[in-house]
């Protein structure tokens, strides 16, 4: 029986995770739950698992984690608000499921560093099926990871088509039902160039050797490319149960989570290259990584900041990637890497986005 907090759990990943945890009360026993500002979701549910512990916001679930006996803590908080409860869950030594790649991110070697080998266990979808496809081989025999992209709503159009993309078409995903910004990001594939910041941290691979192909059908969930020449690739039916109960109970798997592929009918798998020109994104975001220290932190809020003004009206929406390159660019990194450093970098990168968005 494994002692589960989950937080955010009113939202997308953490009700998926009471789906799987409802229908495997034998395995699991929820102790926690923390929600942003859904008072009454919360309560709900901690009724349904006869929880006594609930926190509301960023602050109180951190508290939450340093205060309650658990094994495993599922992060499903939404932004870089997360960063402090990732940090909790693994100074107090829990398995840390971790969807809010936003900490990772702009932790970086904050959140590596105090990580112990297997630690951390990556729910992002693209991310557990490197880290399945991993166990087919050693690290030294990895010559490279293919992280798949669905390609988003926009997939196929020219930078040119992008100039009048609207808020309502930019939260038709065709794929995944997601929140306002990870949908936002996967329409700009922002969310892609987070992604591959992630890989490099999780999996210690150099950018170099982090591709992105687009994969409109999101069967193959990502890949993983070994010296021999022999390429380990994840498939299932787009739901994300499946690496959330990865992430609750790694390594083993739970029956009955996800229904597999229907071999015995005909299908087509296609992939495509991604066109750098329309979706610069993920080539900023490599170069970001790179950078290193609160340069992922600039990126990453500056793209929150850009992503509520074209919601708003504000922005156009390939103004989002403008928006963020010029302040990345603007961005002066300090030496070190703190919590407080962060803090400000994030302050500093929210005040000069929303400067930047002003002037376009």
């Amino acid at each position: 029986m494994r002692r589960v907090v989950i937080l955010g759990s009113t939202g997308s990943i953490g009700t998926q995770a009471l789906d799987v945890i409802r229908a495997n009360p034998d395995r699991f026993e929820v102790v926690g739950l923390a929600a942003g500002t859904d008072r009454v979701g919360v309560a709900a549910q901690a009724a349904e698992f006869g929880v006594d512990d609930v926190a509301l916001g960023a602050a109180e679930a951190e508290r939450l984690v340093r205060d309650i006996p658990a094994d495993v803590v599922l992060n499903g908080i939404t932004g870089s608000v997360g960063l402090g409860p990732t940090l909790a869950a693994l100074e107090e030594g829990r398995t840390l499921a971790l969807a809010n790649k936003e900490s990772l991110i702009v932790g970086g070697d904050l959140v590596t560093r105090l990580a112990a080998p297997g630690q951390i266990v990556p729910v992002d979808s693209e991310h557990s099926a490197i880290a399945q496809a991993l166990r087919s081989g050693e690290p030294e025999e990895v010559r490279r990871l293919v992280l798949t992209a669905s390609g988003g709503p926009f997939r196929g159009r020219s930078r040119a088509e992008l100039g009048e993309v609207t808020p309502a078409q930019a939260l038709a995903h065709p794929t995944w039902d997601m929140g306002r910004v990870v949908t936002t990001n996967s329409a700009t594939l922002v969310n892609k160039g987070l992604e591959v910041i992630e890989a490099h941290l999780l999996f210690d691979v150099p950018y170099e050797r982090i591709d992105v192909v687009v994969h409109p059908q999101s069967i193959v969930h990502s890949m993983v490319e070994f010296l021999d020449g022999s390429t380990i690739a994840q498939a299932s039916p787009p739901d994300m149960r499946l690496p959330i109960s990865l992430g609750l109970d790694w390594p083993h798997r739970i029956s009955g989570v996800g229904v597999p592929l229907d071999w015995t009918t005909a299908s087509q798998w296609t992939f495509e290259p991604l066109d750098e020109e329309a979706f610069g994104s993920v080539a900023l975001a490599k170069r970001v990584g790179g950078a290193g220290g609160t340069y992922p932190a600039v990126f990453n809020a500056a793209n929150e900041q850009a992503v509520d003004a074209f919601h708003e009206g504000r922005l156009s929406f390939l103004g989002i990637v403008e928006v963020i390159e010029r302040v990345v660019e603007r961005h002066d990194a300090p030496a070190g890497l703190t919590r407080e450093s962060l803090a400000d970098a994030e302050a500093w990168a929210r005040r000069t986005a929303d400067a930047v968005i002003a002037a376009l």
